[in-house]
């Protein structure tokens, strides 16, 4: 028979009941459709809550015998912490006296819940405030060995730029509440350090004359006589002042 016949289906005839030239979208329709699977990864991070803000850090670093330095480190704290954002850490510098002589100047133990600090861990630092007893008008011994470890930071110049501070305790109203602080400045200086007094920012309190009060522009202070005179209320808020307020300048100075 000729070409084209119909002896012989032709290959392009469609089955019977089926639709001629079906659309391209039926056969798209009918065709298995891939389903995304979404890695375990990607998953998880969209369940991860926002990250906390990283806070910066006040080191409160002290040496206190009898523990009138430590109550102005413990308020100044509450001061720091006070300020969103920023939060005061707590740290003591290694004794240099024996246990026998303490013993003999009747010294309190040490609160063990305050850890010793290293020179190397003041890098990690925003901002330090330093707190030690007067000894003939300058920082005592112990705080003194802590700043002469000091030395490889010095050579690398690491803590040059961070703020800081102090804060005092002295045995007599003339004994050193301000030359104490003022001699302290030297180890800032080498350090390339910035020095941040509080100044007269505590207000009324600064002037009044009815209360014996440490304290003086240079930083929050303690009288603590023959050692048995504990802070007073306006000592203990002048400490916190100074926490908030060298918060505040290691804030701004950190985040603008």
């Amino acid at each position: 028979m000729g070409k084209g016949g119909g002896c012989v289906p032709s290959k392009k005839r469609q089955p019977a009941g089926a639709p001629e030239n079906p659309s391209r979208a039926a056969r798209a329709a009918a065709a298995p459709v891939p389903v995304e699977e979404k890695s375990p990864s990607s998953a998880a991070s969209q369940a991860v809550a926002p990250m906390e803000e990283i806070k910066l850090k006040v080191f409160i670093v002290f040496y206190s015998m009898y523990g009138h330095v430590e109550s102005l480190a413990r308020r100044m704290k509450k001061g720091v912490d006070g300020i969103d954002g920023v939060e005061g850490v707590l740290y003591r510098v290694r004794e240099t006296l024996p246990a026998e002589v303490l013993e003999q100047m009747k010294a309190p133990e040490k609160d063990e819940g305050i850890p010793l600090i290293s020179a190397e861990e003041l890098v990690a630092a925003d901002g330090v405030l330093f707190g030690f007893p007067t000894r003939y008008g300058a920082m005592a011994a112990q705080m003194k060995a802590f700043f002469d470890s000091t030395g490889q930071l010095w050579r690398e110049q690491k803590l040059a730029g961070k703020p800081a501070g102090f804060f005092v305790s002295t045995g007599t109203q003339g004994g050193g509440q301000e030359t104490t602080a003022w001699t302290a400045i030297t180890q800032l200086a080498h350090h390339g350090m910035l020095f941040v007094p509080i100044g007269y920012t505590f207000g009324a309190a600064m002037f009044k004359m009815d209360d014996i009060r440490g304290g003086s522009p240079y930083g929050a202070g303690v009288f603590a006589g023959d050692g048995t005179r504990e802070a007073s209320e306006v000592e203990l808020a002048l400490a916190e002042h100074q926490g908030k307020h060298m918060a505040l300048v290691v804030k701004r100075l950190l985040r603008p």
